[in-house]
């Protein structure tokens, strides 16, 4: 997929910001976050409405950018120190982007290094930057839409919020989705020292392999009804939902694809990112922009006979966890920073092998209709971690693509399982 940059812009906001905000404080929970983007590519065939051009489309997604980052006031400004957002409307940088293929070759077949072609910078030149974004046309006259934002100052809930701003600013539906988003986290959560804690822990350059698997509906049904049974004895069993089964099975397979015998000298872990606004006491209303998410960390049963490990009554244990007097004790911090500085220290030595889900499901992001129709299909990229998960819905069928990375060797053998290609109904080209 040959990429050719024909214009870069710098938006800013429609309205100055004021002085009085100029500079937002980082959080706890932005301080300690990794300083890499966030991907999402957006794709639209030409016939949503063959009576916008591609320049007239561009010109409205510069204009409605600029109006939605008067209200997104900190996507325009620079990072600082990792302390704070230097809120300087300096402007978010946008390319245009000529595609020489069809868009319906790249949907049709999804590479993920591919896509990464399709945003704006690599994952990892984060650099004091907040937001980017690329749009490119196709030969076809389609066009995809690729998303960066800075991890330092966003969840993806927070990401889906503001895409769904802009989109509704560019179709002019000034009623929907346009709501005011609060960005006072730092008053929730307190900054504070984190000397010996570099939040960039983790972060691999090269060989890392990224696979788009898809399971079907059907599927994650059979998986569900497969670990229903497994939890604690005398505990009344729920079938754990579409994402505890996946991640049992895909964690499973990885387990006996790439590691053999566990390792009783080792910690395996298995996480989960876990949305904290509707854990807090009182809950926290979806509008409040930033990092309000974490990571719960479930400890396989690596000596028992029982499936998977009983990892999913582990996982579900860690995330119920997660409650009010969790969150209680991760805004006075020091708590978690120790915490976490241990786990990286145990990371750097090898010592831990840890995997990691995420899960975009249920977002609504296939509703980003800019004005000519929803996307035919939304995309991530290869990422720059290794065992790491991303879940997102295959549009609207009940399939969930599974965007799998890894070490390029653990990959070679992950991929060639014959269990997981047996449940598998979509499985990249070898």
């Amino acid at each position: 997929m040959k990429i050719q940059i024909i214009g870069k812009d710098t938006i800013k906001p429609s309205s100055p910001t004021p002085d009085h905000l100029r500079n937002l404080q980082f959080s706890f929970l932005d301080q300690i976050s990794t300083p890499v983007f966030m991907p999402l590519v957006f794709f639209y065939p030409i016939d949503c409405d063959v009576n916008v051009g591609n320049f007239n489309r561009t010109q409205r997604l510069k204009k409605s950018l600029s109006e939605t980052l008067t209200r997104f006031y900190p996507l325009a400004g620079r990072v600082k120190d990792n302390a704070l957002i230097d809120c300087n409307d300096e402007g978010v940088h946008l390319f245009q982007a000529r595609v020489k293929c069809q868009l319906s070759d790249v949907v049709r077949q999804p590479e993920p290094d591919q896509l990464n072609k399709l945003l704006p910078y690599e994952l990892d030149n984060v650099g004091d930057l907040i937001l980017a974004i690329q749009v490119n046309m196709f030969d076809c006259g389609g066009m995809a839409i690729g998303v960066c934002i800075s991890h330092k100052i966003s969840d993806a809930l927070s990401l889906v919020m503001f895409l769904n701003n802009w989109a509704a600013t560019a179709r002019g539906d000034s009623d929907a989705d346009t709501v005011s988003p609060r960005f006072d986290l730092a008053t929730l959560f307190p900054p504070r020292s984190i000397s010996g804690f570099k939040p960039s822990t983790g972060i691999i350059k090269g060989k890392i392999v990224t696979r788009r698997f898809v399971f079907s509906a059907s599927v994650i049904a059979a998986l569900r009804a497969k670990y229903a049974d497994d939890g604690a004895s005398g505990e009344i069993q729920r079938r754990p939902t579409r994402i505890e089964a996946l991640s049992a099975f895909i964690w499973s397979r990885f387990m006996a694809a790439t590691q053999g015998k566990p390792d009783p000298e080792k910690l395996y872990t298995v996480l989960h990112a876990v949305n904290l606004r509707t854990r807090m006491d009182p809950p926290l209303p979806e509008y409040y922009f930033g990092n309000i998410s974490r990571f719960t960390v479930a400890l396989p049963s690596i000596n028992s006979d029982e499936e998977c490990f009983g990892i999913v009554s582990e996982v579900r244990d860690a995330i119920r966890k997660i409650d009010g007097d969790y969150v209680r004790k991760l805004q006075e911090g020091s708590e978690h920073l120790n915490f976490m500085k241990e786990r990286a220290e145990k990371m750097t030595k090898g010592d831990v092998i840890s995997f990691s889900f995420t899960s975009l499901c249920r977002f609504p992001l296939y509703e980003t209709d800019f004005g000519w129709g929803k996307p035919i299909w939304v995309g991530s990229a290869s990422l720059t971690f290794k065992n790491l998960v991303v879940f997102m819905d295959s549009g609207s069928s009940g399939d969930i693509e599974a965007w799998i990375n890894m070490k390029e060797e653990d990959m070679a053998r992950f991929e060639s399982d014959e269990e997981l290609l047996s449940f598998v109904s979509s499985a990249p080209d070898p």
